[in-house]
């Protein structure tokens, strides 16, 4: 496989008019991985994928998708499936003419009856779009981003909308996606999704890259954390702990282990029960919410 960037993003400004939406933003998106972009509100993502996708022009900054410009369509765009958070169908298209229109389209080559089976959309092939529950139109922007297997895969909130078996449907096809080769960008409000699937995560805040790196990599900038609630007859914790009110516990802990053996001999010792007790390293959204502290 090659080591040459799917997406090479430099030094990225984007501004309207007084207003900076993205201040030299510069990232790399792998062949074959999952990079999820993840943002506060107004943090500047939308702007920089609309980029990415060819439907904005950067102030400055140089933006390359395979190699080339992104607004040079006939190079890129056969390549790329976008599910965006509204497509905007024709209400009165059938689901199948939707997909075979979209397909036909990219350029790419695939069966619409094989795309509707992937998200589920067999039986509501002959439905028109305007009938359609808000998840089967999620699963129908899902069909069209994916027909044709591209080797580049944009996923705007994928899974809003969906129950949980659509969800689960959504993501082991793109689980066979990438096991083709392809792959895939993700912004989610699911921070779990990203915990749970993303090679690599970039965070954004105020138009500015704060973090990157895996869930790993990412967590460790914080402490990990035990929580455990007390009786208020019990003696004071031996580690340096802060009070939430109904009886709740925090220790942020640096020596997870060590001070997790800490607590459990002292709480056997002094015969108190730690209710509720949860031990484990720092979570994505604990890290996306200290984005807003620094």
């Amino acid at each position: 496989m090659t080591s040459t960037p799917v997406i090479d993003v430099e030094h990225l400004h984007l501004a309207y008019g007084g207003f900076t939406a993205v201040r030299d933003l510069s990232f790399q998106v792998r062949p074959g991985e999952l990079y999820a972009l993840l943002g506060t509100n107004g943090a500047g993502k939308t702007s920089t994928l609309e980029t990415v996708e060819g439907h904005r022009a950067a102030t400055s900054g140089t933006v390359r998708v395979f190699g080339r410009d992104p607004r040079e369509r006939r190079a890129v765009r056969p390549r790329t499936g976008i599910m965006l958070q509204e497509s905007g169908f024709a209400p009165d298209l059938t689901v199948r003419e939707s997909v075979r229109l979209i397909g036909s389209l990219t350029e790419r080559v695939d069966h619409v009856d094989r795309v509707l089976g992937v998200v589920d959309l067999a039986r509501q092939a002959g439905t028109r779009v305007s009938q359609l529950s808000g998840g089967e139109k999620r699963r129908l922007d899902f069909a069209t981003a994916v027909y044709g297997s591209p080797e580049l895969v944009f996923l705007d909130e994928p899974t809003t909308g969906l129950d949980i078996r659509s969800r689960d449907g959504l993501w082991e096809a793109v689980d066979r996606l990438r096991e083709d080769g392809s792959t895939v960008v993700l912004t989610t409000h699911y921070l779990e999704e990203a915990q749970q699937r993303a090679d690599r995560i970039g965070l954004m805040h105020r138009g500015v890259l704060h973090r990157e790196g895996t869930v790993a990599e990412l967590t460790r900038t914080l402490p990990a954390t035990i929580r455990f609630s007390l009786p208020d007859s019990a003696p004071e914790p031996p580690l340096r702990a802060v009070r939430e009110g109904g009886g709740s516990v925090l220790v942020e802990t640096s020596a997870l282990q060590e001070d997790l053996r800490v607590l459990l001999d002292w709480a056997r010792d002094h015969s108190v029960e730690l209710r509720e007790l949860q031990a484990g390293p720092t979570r994505l959204d604990d890290v996306f919410r200290s984005l807003g502290t620094e």
